[in-house]
């Protein structure tokens, strides 16, 4: 059975750009999982921890038949892959792959929360989420994305959109 997954990337270190592009590409040629739908690149200020360099942001809408764990798993084993260090709560990174919803799922456990905990809270997921979702209100929520982006109008300042990236070419991106 195949459901569709959101994951949010972000990557604040190095070649940003490329590093999405690489998680994208790497993800995409996992047994299982079958990219469908990328969201615009949006560059954001840092969340939590402010005192580094602004992040890359975007979301993709994947195809998979993996289970919630195996698929968080995957995103965590390309995140090491591409050279992920976690040292830093919410600090730099080079890549970071968070698995936001999965199907009409709910998971509640140590290790993983679906819907991602936050989520409707958090413009630099909620902006790009929306250039991919298909699903009118979001599972848990029950608003749209435009609801609740609507009580975040502060945080918009920090959500610009910065471009688009190719993941099927190893070309650059394209300046909007």
């Amino acid at each position: 059975m195949t459901v569709c997954a959101y994951l949010a990337l972000g990557s604040n270190l190095g070649d940003r750009a490329q590093n999405l592009r690489r998680a994208i590409q790497r993800l995409n040629e996992q047994p299982g999982i079958r990219v469908l739908r990328v969201s615009s690149v949006y560059e954001t200020d840092p969340f939590g921890y402010v005192e580094q360099d602004a992040f890359l942001n975007m979301v993709i809408a994947v195809e998979t038949e993996q289970t919630p764990d195996q698929l968080l798993e995957t995103a965590l084993s390309v995140e090491r892959e591409l050279g992920r260090v976690r040292t830093v709560r919410w600090g730099p990174r080079t890549i970071d792959i968070d698995l936001l919803l999965y199907g009409t799922s709910r998971v509640s456990q140590d290790n993983l929360m679906i819907p991602h905990p936050g989520l409707s809270e958090r413009a630099f997921v909620l902006v790009p989420l929306r250039d991919v979702w298909e699903g009118g209100v979001l599972p848990e929520h029950n608003q749209t994305i435009d609801h609740y982006l609507s009580l975040l109008v502060e945080d918009h300042k920090g959500v610009r959109e910065w471009g688009a990236i190719n993941w099927e070419i190893e070309s650059g991106p394209s300046e909007s």
